[in-house]
This record gives structure tokens, C-alpha cells and sequence, in this order.
């Protein structure tokens, strides 16, 4: 299965040390015109403390400066307008990060060199207010305050009921990059109807190997206004999936392949397709390995969403002839997945739960990769 590569780190690399005031330039052109600071004062009508004050980046260069600049030597207003500009950002941007610089501690709390690894921060580890700079950034949020708010609340209801540690951080991380890879999904308005119809077709692509189902259903899905989205799990984050609203007409379902193993895949997605069918569009569910079983829930939505994958890969109509199936047997277990059209893994998968034995059906199991 394809790596989703989740956003470009295009916008963390130019991040220059030190940018020079305007008046370094507006020097060096007065040079190349022979033309001294008390001649331009006379030219541009502005007085010679002024014009001073401006070369030693003193003094704003104004729009209108910059068109009387343009007057006098010739250099397009638009020019020292830029110059200007990006002389102020840097500024603004070196006084934040003596701000930034009280609030480091923030950084323990961050997978840092888990979004290192994936080029999303560039900054030396040891400039660590610039460092903090990009985390925020990756983000999407203006400060620390606006991340607890939008980052941490939404998974604190998973964080209280995970039976496991879970770090908020890598957890926060993970979401976001699977935010940022929805967005740029073209998606039609969602449609419940459409995705209801779709369901069947959906759960024929579990006999296809992913080369072959994972485009499907990424398109069945996008035509019915959901992006799925791939992320492989950064640590200590120990989630399987999660759905979460983007806008009212786009919601994202975000899977790590946790487990990897196919059956556990395909449940999982399920799982979170009722979330998107079933729940309100005001809540965030985040799954873990464990939940993310016929039977098992942290909630009454979890439970219900766990139902209705389990009924929909296996009708309940068809559990008595299931349990009665031989485990150990791999042609019966194939032959009733078959009838069933689903993965054997998904009738083997089903049965060690229903049978609380784990020992058999291995080979019927698949392994997904997300690969580079």
C-alpha cells in the first residue's frame, strides 16, 4: 500500500538567518549613483536625519518613500516595498521567538524527531524557540494555547479510556498529518444515501490485494464525500483509526494499519465508516487495536460501530453456520468465505474471536505494508 505523503515540507526550508534592513541596499545604490545621503534629502524632499535613519534601519520605509525612492534613483517602488517588507517579517519573527523561548518545554511533549524524520522540522535542535516556531506551524496553530484547544481536547474522551499509555503528542501528530493529507483530497459533498449504496461494493474489494482495492475505495469513498487516508502510526501514538469532520460537507477517515494484518484492516475501516453513517458530525473517534473488535467498546457509539462491521462483512444470519466451521480446516474456512465473498481472513479473524483461540488460521492471514 502506498505511503501517504501528508503535505509538502516545502513551506519549512527557507528560513534565512538574518535578513538586512532596506536601507543596506538604498546605500549601495547611492554608491553606484555617486549620490550622497544629503543629495537625496534634497531630491526626495525628505530631510537628511530622515533618510539616515532609514539606511540604518531605523526609520519604515514607507509605500510613498518608496515611490519617491523610485523617482529619484530609478529602482522600482515595488522593490523597496519587498525589501521592506521582508525586513519587518523577520523582525516580527525574531521578537516571537524571544516569546517562543519561555514556552520550550512544550517541545518534550512533541514527537520532534519523529516529524524530523519526516522533513516537517528542518531547524537545528538546538534552536529550539525556531524549532518550536515550525511545530507550531506544522500545527496549523498560532500558539501553544490554540494547540491544547484544538489538539488536545479532541482526543482526551481516547486518552481516558485507552487501558494503555497513550502520548498525546505522537497522537496529535499522527491526526494532523492525516488532516493534512485529506485536504488535499478532492471529495464530492457528502452523500449518506450514496455512501450507504456503496457499502456492498466496498466490501467486495476485501479479495483484492491492495494494488487493486485501495484506489477503489479511496475513489468510492471520495465520490460520497469521505477521504481516506493512509498514515503509518508514529510511535506511542498506538492508534487504528479515527474519523473526525472536516467541513459539514467532508469528513476524513484515517487509518494507520496497526496490527497490519488484513482482517484487522478491513474491520477497522468499517468501524469508522459507521462513525460517518451512524454518529454526529461534532465528534472525533479515535480507535485503538484493541477496541476495534466485534464485541469491544469503550462507548455505546464504539459499540454500535463495532456491530455494525461485524454484521457487515459477516451476517448475522450466517453465525451459527460460522461457529460450527472446523478453525483448523483452511479449505472449509476458505470455501464459506468464498460463499460469503469476503477475505478469508475476515472469516478467520472473526472465528478466533468468537472461539477466544488464537492458535490457528495464520495462513490465511495478509500482511499490509505502507511502503515509501
Amino acid at each position: 500500500m502506498a505511503t501517504t505523503h501528508a503535505g509538502s515540507t516545502e513551506r519549512y526550508r527557507y528560513e534565512p538567518v538574518e535578513v538586512l534592513p532596506p536601507g543596506e541596499t538604498l546605500r549601495e545604490t547611492l554608491d553606484a549613483l555617486n549620490m550622497s545621503q544629503a543629495q537625496l534629502a534634497v531630491r526626495a524632499g525628505l530631510s537628511t536625519k530622515h533618510i539616515n535613519q532609514i539606511i540604518q534601519g531605523q526609520a519604515v520605509l514607507t509605500h510613498e518613500t518608496a515611490i519617491t525612492l523610485e523617482r529619484v534613483t530609478g529602482v522600482p517602488a515595488r522593490f523597496w516595498n519587498e525589501l521592506e517588507s521582508r525586513y519587518r517579517d523577520h523582525l516580527t519573527r525574531e521578537l516571537e521567538r524571544e516569546k517562543l523561548s519561555a514556552h520550550v518545554e512544550w517541545l518534550k511533549r512533541m514527537p520532534i524527531a519523529a516529524l524530523r524524520k519526516l522533513g516537517r522540522i528542518t531547524a537545528d535542535h538546538t534552536d529550539e524557540p525556531r524549532v518550536l516556531q515550525q511545530a507550531l506551524n506544522f500545527f496549523g496553530v498560532a500558539g501553544i494555547e490554540a494547540w491544547e484547544e484544538v489538539w488536545a481536547n479532541p482526543a482526551a474522551s481516547y486518552l481516558k479510556s485507552a487501558a494503555f499509555t497513550v502520548d498525546p503528542g505522537a497522537m496529535a501528530a499522527w491526526l494532523r498529518l492525516g488532516e493534512i493529507e485529506a485536504t488535499g483530497i478532492r471529495c464530492e459533498p457528502f452523500d449518506r444515501a450514496r455512501l450507504k449504496s456503496v457499502l456492498p461494493q466496498l466490501r467486495e474489494l476485501t479479495v483484492l490485494p491492495p494494488a487493486e482495492f485501495e484506489p477503489r475505495m479511496r475513489q468510492l469513498c471520495a465520490d460520497a464525500g469521505v477521504a481516506v487516508v493512509l498514515v503509518r502510526e508514529i510511535a506511542g501514538c498506538r492508534a487504528s483509526g479515527a474519523t473526525r469532520w472536516l467541513s459539514p460537507s467532508k469528513v476524513v477517515v484515517q487509518l494507520s494499519l496497526r496490527g497490519k494484518r488484513n482482517d484487522k484492516f478491513w474491520f477497522a475501516f468499517f468501524h469508522e465508516l459507521a462513525h460517518v453513517l451512524l454518529h454526529g458530525k461534532r465528534s472525533v473517534f479515535i480507535e485503538a487495536e484493541d477496541i476495534a473488535k466485534p464485541g469491544n467498546g469503550s462507548s455505546d457509539e464504539e459499540s454500535e460501530a463495532n456491530r455494525f462491521a461485524a454484521d457487515l462483512l459477516i451476517p448475522p444470519a450466517y453465525r451459527s453456520e460460522l461457529i460450527k466451521l472446523n478453525p483448523w480446516n483452511s479449505r472449509q474456512v476458505r470455501a464459506f468465505a468464498d460463499r460469503l465473498g469476503v477475505a478469508p481472513a475476515i472469516v478467520a479473524g472473526r472465528l478466533q474471536f468468537e472461539l477466544k483461540d488464537y492458535r490457528f488460521g495464520k495462513e490465511l492471514f495478509e500482511k499490509y505494508e505502507l511502503v515509501d
